[in-house]
């Protein structure tokens, strides 16, 4: 009777280990609608901060500033009415910048930098910008936080969410039809 028993439970317990193993059905969670929570507030906090920003440009009676349908604004401190050729995409232009905050402090200092048109990783506001200059132009440009560095920032003298401003001179082009 004990051999039975034995024999028995071993048998159970080929039986239960020899099973196949099931697939597992992903979880359903709620991150569609967290998405779009997340996506309603970005988008209310980027209508508060456009707002904001119109409101600052508009109380600078010094400078005449265009909005740009990328979401920005910009003002020229030099402009070229006599050279018609803009930066077009691959072009490599020779540029300097800075980047200071909205109440004037420096965030960084004019730094000089070559940059391929829409072919590198630039700041998003500049890479459009950069296409309405002209040689020798320079121009003041006002970007939102979300057209700049985001909700992440530069992780270092630029904070979440900052808006900026950038004075940028188109130093030189070189074509790539040149090249």
């Amino acid at each position: 009777m004990k051999h039975k028993i034995t024999f028995f439970v071993f048998m159970t317990l080929v039986m239960v280990s020899c099973k196949e193993p099931e697939a597992r059905r992903p979880k359903q969670h709620g991150t569609t609608n967290f998405y779009k929570e997340v996506l309603k507030e970005n988008k209310r906090l980027n209508t508060l901060e456009k707002k904001r920003l119109e409101e600052w440009v508009a109380k600078d009676t010094v400078k005449v500033y265009k909005s740009s349908p990328n979401g920005f604004w910009y003002t020229y401190v030099t402009k070229d009415t006599l050279n018609s050729s803009s930066p077009q995409v691959e072009d490599l232009v020779m540029l300097s910048y800075d980047i200071v905050d909205l109440n004037g402090d420096i965030l960084y200092e004019k730094r000089e930098r070559s940059y391929k048109v829409d072919k590198e990783d630039f700041i998003p506001a500049l890479q459009d910008g950069i296409k309405l200059m002209k040689k020798g132009e320079t121009i003041t440009f006002v970007i939102p936080s979300y057209r700049a560095f985001g909700v992440t920032g530069d992780g270092n003298k630029i904070a979440v969410n900052q808006p900026i401003q950038s004075t940028v001179t188109l130093i030189d082009i070189k074509s790539k039809k040149e090249e």
